[in-house]
Order: C-alpha cells, then structure tokens, then sequence
C-alpha cells in the first residue's frame, strides 16, 4: 500500500467512524413517528370559511415584496398573489413529494425488508402522500388552481427518477425540503396568515423534520462510502437541481393571473435584492450542511453560486 493510500484509507476510517448507525437513526425516527404524526383530515378544519383580511402566505416571502411593482400594487392585488404563490408553492411541493417517494422506493428495492431504515422509508412514504393530498386540498379551498412545474422541468424530472444514484437522490431531497422548509417556520406561527395555511404548514415542518434528519444521515454516509465517480456526479447533479429549484420556485403564471406584466415582474424579481436574501437565507442551513460532507465543490459549486442560492 503506497502512503498515499494509506492516507486515504486513514480518512475513510475516520469519517465512517463519526457517521451514525443508520438502524439506531432510524429506530429514533420511528418513534417519533408514533408520537408525532398526524391525519390532516382530521386535525384541520376544512369547513371553517376563509378568513377576510388575511394572507394565504406572509408577504415578506411573496417574490416581489419590497419591489417597485409590488409598491405600485394595490393591498388587494398583493395578497391575491401571496394566494396563487401559495398555491403554486404546494403545487410545486406535490410534484417533489411524488419525485422523492419513487426515489425512495428505488433507494429500498435492494436494502433487507425487515430493516428499521427500510420501515422508516415506507414511514416516509406514507407521510408524503399525506402531505400532497394536504397541499392539493389547501389549493382547492384557497379558491386557486394548480401550477404545474414547465413540461421541460417535468421531463427532466422523469431523467433524474430514472439515473439518480442514492446520494443524489438524497441531495435532492434536501434541497426541495429544507428550504420551504425555512419559510414554513416563519408561516406557521405568523397570526396574519390564514388558520388553515397555518395549520398545514405546522403539520409539515413537524413531519418533515424527520424526513430532512434521515437524508442527512444518509447522505453523509453516502459521501463517505460512495465511489468517486458518484460523489463527483453527487456535486454536479445538485448543482444542477438548485438552478432548476431556484427558477422554478413560482411559477410564472402567478402574475399574469393577479394582472401584472409577467416580464416586467421576473425581472423585478430577479433584480430584487431581499428576494435574493430570502432564497439565500432559507438555502443557508442546507448549504452550510453540504459544504461541510464536500458536496459543494469543484464545478458543482459554481452551480450553486450561479443558481443564487448559495452567496
């Protein structure tokens, strides 16, 4: 063995040793499962009527806050499309759970059936069916409709659920949850924002806290015990998930339904500079994580960097 692989096994040994045993996450995770799921059927109330005067997102989050545009706009004209951007937001989400839990399927096709990690994915599983029935019904009672991601970010979709390897998948995963994710937290407690929006934004930050614990867990054993190539691929193909993520957060549609200029407004948006704070600050936490197990480097970061996620 030359020193140079010496060294290499050196580390190796080292960062499997700080890794966690994945059937012990996974037994922890199953357990809070037990306490802390819930039914939204039955936990919220899906009869009570919208409330007048309040937002269905809280408009500091909303894409052209604090723009030239979103100053000329009318109080009504904001807050009709903190709704479509709300709507367009869970629509996004329903078409991200629907990815991760055929990727998650995929990650347990070969892994032992009677395993706690394997168990805790079917918990998962059942978890984000839950939530895109949640997000469908949320859409429907704010009185919106679904906006679907481009027919373009939807074939590629098909690509990745096809070629993903298990730490892009995970990658991916995180990237989609952590952070709307970040701007949850801040909804749910917010008494501006509507009880029922409330209501299903506090279930999911609940639940989804479990679901970003046992990525991460999986994807820093996975950094450390993948091949070169798929840890290389892992780089590059997030990088490439947070530049579509990023344009694909709202869909554009959303401002010619409140009867603004589509262009003028993607415009104002992407020269908005508490809009880049925004997406940044909910990025921060996931991208401090990633930078720490070695996923952004190399061309991967210049990714991140160019999709305005990452500073």
């Amino acid at each position: 063995m030359t020193m140079t692989e010496a060294g290499t096994h050196a580390v190796l040994r080292d960062a499997l040793g700080l890794l966690k045993d994945r059937e012990q996450v996974a037994e922890r995770l199953l357990e809070s499962s037990a306490k802390h799921s819930f039914d939204p059927d039955k936990e919220l109330d899906w009869d009570a009527p919208v409330e007048e005067g309040k937002w269905f997102w809280p408009p500091e989050l909303v894409s052209l806050y604090d723009t030239p545009l979103w100053k000329r706009m009318s109080e009504e004209q904001r807050m009709e499309l903190a709704r479509y951007e709300a709507a367009s937001l869970a629509s996004l989400g329903i078409w991200f759970e629907i990815i991760l839990m055929q990727l998650l399927v995929r990650h347990i096709y070969d892994k032992p059936m009677d395993s706690a990690h394997v168990r805790y994915a079917l918990t998962e599983i059942a978890d984000e069916c839950r939530h895109s029935m949640m997000f469908a019904r949320m859409i429907k009672k704010g009185g919106a409709k679904v906006y679907p991601v481009s027919k373009l970010n939807h074939n590629l979709a098909r690509i990745l659920k096809t070629v993903s390897t298990t730490p892009g998948s995970f990658a991916c995963t995180l990237l989609g949850e952590e952070i709307l994710d970040w701007m949850q937290r801040l909804t749910f407690p917010d008494e501006r924002v509507q009880t029922l929006v409330r209501g299903v934004t506090r279930i999911h930050v609940v639940e989804e806290a479990r679901h970003v614990r046992y990525a991460r867990e999986e994807l820093r054993r996975q950094m450390v015990t993948a091949p070169r190539w798929e840890r290389e691929l892992t780089r590059i193909s997030s990088g490439q998930a947070a530049k579509v993520f990023s344009v694909a957060f709202v869909n554009p549609q959303v401002y010619t339904d409140v009867g603004l200029d589509r262009r003028e407004a993607l415009a104002q948006v992407k020269a908005s500079g508490h809009r880049r704070e925004v997406m940044q600050t909910g990025a921060k936490r996931l991208t401090d994580f990633l930078d720490d197990i070695g996923v952004l480097r190399g061309p991967g970061r210049r990714l991140w960097q160019s999709s305005g996620l990452l500073a």
